[in-house]
């Protein structure tokens, strides 16, 4: 089992507060459910096959005083309800966590938190990797990445006048992305692009009368993914400093790689 101080770790690093529904996937004894609700006021749920186990978790839940903010259920793991969470926690071995990462991607809302001891998941780069030395482990974190893969029309203001509309395709590995993007014949390109969770941020060069403006643009996916909206800051001297933006989606394409992100696996 992770030991207590690896365990307080871990949900420091997944920022776990007491707004919080934090799902233990291979739960054991129970005790990072318990130590999330104790500790860090969170509720949640645990999922374990061994019946001994649930047992135990139960107990100890109830001896610690939190047994009304945290359930364990006999269960299946790959048969669990993981909308509800906020925080998914893992230790299920490198071959477990390949199997259940089209579920954390199918299932879980964007911006939710996963954190695993020491196995990762595969291609699906972590956002963050410790390596604690005092313990001999390893923790990796993600955020589960909106889906943002297709065509998105944005219409800005210039400056001095005018308005110009743009059309962006984003294609999408995991949270990486690469964009085209096309503006009434005007030179333009995006960098900087960072997918976390539910935001979005990326710097816009684009030409206007002869030179190149560059605006950073602040987002978040809403409207369960049919609009970005947010706030962009031009970069320019003299540009007023910041104004708002909503970029909406005209036409959807699947996220890579492949199947990756469908549960069960089609086939």
């Amino acid at each position: 089992p992770t030991n207590f101080p690896l365990i307080d770790t871990l949900l420091r690093i997944a920022n776990a507060t007491a707004r919080d529904y934090v799902i233990d996937l291979g739960s054991g004894d129970g005790r990072i459910n318990i130590a999330a609700a104790r500790d860090w006021g969170a509720s949640g749920i645990g999922y374990e096959l061994a019946p001994a186990l649930v047992q135990e978790s139960r107990e100890l839940a109830r001896v610690a005083g939190v047994a009304e903010r945290v359930r364990f259920s006999e269960r299946d793991l790959f048969e669990a309800d993981l909308s509800a969470a906020t925080v998914v926690t893992l230790y299920l071995g490198k071959r477990v966590n390949l199997r259940v990462r089209p579920k954390l991607l199918a299932e879980l809302r964007p911006g939710t938190r996963v954190v695993s001891h020491d196995f990762d998941l595969g291609d699906w780069k972590a956002d963050l990797h410790i390596r604690l030395r005092d313990y001999g482990s390893q923790v990796f974190f993600w955020w589960v990445p909106a889906r943002v893969a297709g065509r998105w029309s944005l219409d800005l203001d210039l400056p001095g006048g005018g308005r110009r509309a743009h059309e962006i395709e984003f294609t999408q590995q995991f949270q990486e992305l690469d964009a085209q993007v096309r503006a009434s014949g005007a030179r333009v390109g995006l960098r900087d692009l960072r997918l976390a969770g539910d935001r979005l941020t990326f710097i816009m060069m684009e030409e206007v009368a002869g030179a190149f403006a560059f605006r950073r643009f602040f987002g978040r996916v809403v409207e369960a993914g049919a609009a970005i909206e947010g706030w962009l800051r031009h970069e320019n001297p003299g540009r007023p400093t910041e104004a708002p933006f909503r970029m909406v989606r005209t036409a959807r394409a699947e996220p890579g790689p492949s199947g990756a992100w469908t549960f069960p696996a089609k086939g």
